[in-house]
């Protein structure tokens, strides 16, 4: 190896804002400017998401100095845990802290064989949607692609570590209005030498931002796609979410019909609001005019923002209405509810609301 004691002169590259290939890549020729053979850089790739390695000193297959020289030239952040709650039901919600002092969170549910991880691609969210314990805390910044990725890695470096078999990007943010940074961190959760989630085990939800559900659709890979939807009429969802304005219901529904894949519809039950008999035939035309699947979302009592959650009796009837007319329902478990689970309350408890800033402060949706 040739002589490395100079420092760098440029900044450290962190590589896990890269997808794996691309940091081979960046490593092979870091190796080959020092003399190394280039069977290191799969090495290193290999400690960056399939066997993750807490820091550079830690990937014991690699000489000292070595690890040493790589710690001078790269960064391998970690996601700081600044809080670990469990519920009674077995769901662990965490609160990780960046670097510059803003906080997101993640969600693992266990449900048999399977662990579903719900993941954050904004820290906080512009949105504002009136149920929504994220939107009502304000929009700081998109997140990066590490911080995105990092936080299913910083699952498999826990001791024990917990096995993730599916993600939905369900958390704090909209990731459509974050695809600069999605986009790679798709790359890096599908890949076999990235974390090695398969792509319909991974869900990306949205409000409908079209141009992102256009640039998914491009994509090969089978992703699935979420829309929520939680108003089957126009007049009701600019009351609910203020976005219905830039993209309304017909432009949404017309996205999902020429999405590739079949789409979820997401409807979160608001007592007396959106949970009518009216509401379910409405939706039921909306549904089956893309074959959407739809998921009943009873209120989280912690994310309610001022409303009532429907009864279980009333979600049961609108079940039923729904498949009346052939559309395909399921009604999703509460879970977590002695943890404040629903997404934003551990934030906002924490840290505290923040003034509501404009989608577009921190970047507008970014399709490549």
């Amino acid at each position: 190896m040739t002589d490395t004691n100079a420092a760098p002169t440029t900044p450290k590259r962190n590589l896990l804002d890269l997808t794996p290939e691309a940091a081979r890549e960046r490593l092979r020729e870091f190796f080959a400017g020092i003399g190394e053979p280039s069977y290191r850089a799969n090495q290193v790739v290999r400690h960056l998401w399939q066997t993750p390695a807490a820091s550079f000193d830690a990937m014991t297959d690699l000489p000292k100095r070595l690890r040493e020289v790589l710690a001078e030239h790269f960064d391998l952040p970690r996601l700081e845990i600044a809080a670990r709650q469990t519920s009674t039901d077995g769901t662990e919600k965490f609160l990780f802290r960046l670097h510059d002092n803003e906080a997101i969170e993640t969600v693992a549910i266990p449900e048999g064989d399977r662990l579903t991880l719900c993941i954050s691609s904004q820290a906080g969210c512009a949105l504002q949607c009136a149920f929504c314990a994220t939107g009502a805390m304000g929009f700081s910044r998109n997140l990066t692609v590490f911080e995105i990725a990092g936080q299913v890695r910083e699952m498999r470096l826990l001791d024990p570590p917990i096995k993730v078999t599916n993600i939905v990007f369900m958390g704090m943010g909209e990731p459509l209005m974050n695809w600069k940074a999605v986009d790679p961190a798709l790359t890096i959760l599908n890949d076999a030498n990235g974390l090695g989630i398969g792509a319909r085990h991974i869900t990306i939800s949205t409000v409908g931002v079209l141009p992102g559900i256009v640039a998914l659709g491009e994509r090969p890979e089978q992703f699935r796609l979420a829309i929520s939807i939680h108003a089957p009429n126009d007049g009701l969802r600019r009351e609910l979410m203020p976005i219905n304005t830039k993209y309304p219901l017909a432009d949404v529904i017309e996205a999902a019909k020429v999405f590739d894949r079949r789409v979820t519809f997401e409807y979160v039950m608001l007592g007396g609001v959106n949970d009518g008999e009216e509401h379910a035939i409405q939706l039921a035309r909306l549904a089956n005019e893309c074959r959407a699947f739809v998921n009943l979302i009873p209120l989280h009592p912690g994310g309610a923002q001022g409303f009532t959650p429907s009864t279980p009796d009333r979600i049961r009837d609108f079940a039923r209405e729904l498949r009346a007319d052939d559309v395909e329902v399921a009604v999703r478990k509460s879970r977590g509810v002695d943890i404040a689970a629903a997404c934003g309350q551990l934030r906002v408890e924490r840290l505290g609301r923040r003034p509501p800033r404009r989608p577009n402060h921190d970047g507008d949706v970014q399709v490549a």
